[in-house]
């Protein structure tokens, strides 16, 4: 299995999720990697570390998400690896719920979304997201 840790999806895959079928809300899995230091494109903050400038972003979209109607049900360090092996294991793991595609593409392609991007860049490494469906049981 290859894995890409990625900060933006290539203009093909973005259009391919976002032209996906409406089927309701989802919750989107993100593996984060952070650079040791936050690097933002202006030189500002650089005493922050890549974690710090992420926070600021994760801070933020919080509200974002939560204006829509969805929430955040999960962020926290990963500590370590049980199954499997990566070359590079993710610093953090991310749980958001999002009520559907439209409410995430709006979000995405919002202005407030805009604003608070650059903490994003600065902050990560790479990281995959992985949209899932809840299985029975589990709505």
């Amino acid at each position: 299995m290859k894995v890409v840790n990625a900060i933006y999806p290539p203009p093909e895959q973005a259009m391919a999720f976002f032209s996906a079928e409406e089927d309701g809300p989802f919750v989107m899995v993100n593996l984060l990697k952070f650079r040791p230091k936050a690097e933002y494109e202006d030189g500002s903050n650089s005493h922050l570390t890549g974690a710090e400038a992420y926070a600021l972003y994760g801070a933020a979209v919080s509200k974002l998400v939560e204006a829509l109607g969805g929430r955040i049900r999960y962020s926290g360090r990963v500590t370590s690896l049980m199954i499997g092996e990566v070359e590079d294991l993710w610093d953090a793991v991310g749980l958001a719920e999002y009520p559907s595609l439209a409410a995430f593409r709006a979000m995405a392609m919002s202005e407030d979304m805009g604003k608070i991007d650059h903490h994003r860049k600065a902050g990560l490494a790479g990281q995959l997201n992985i949209r899932t469906k809840a299985g029975a049981g589990f709505e």
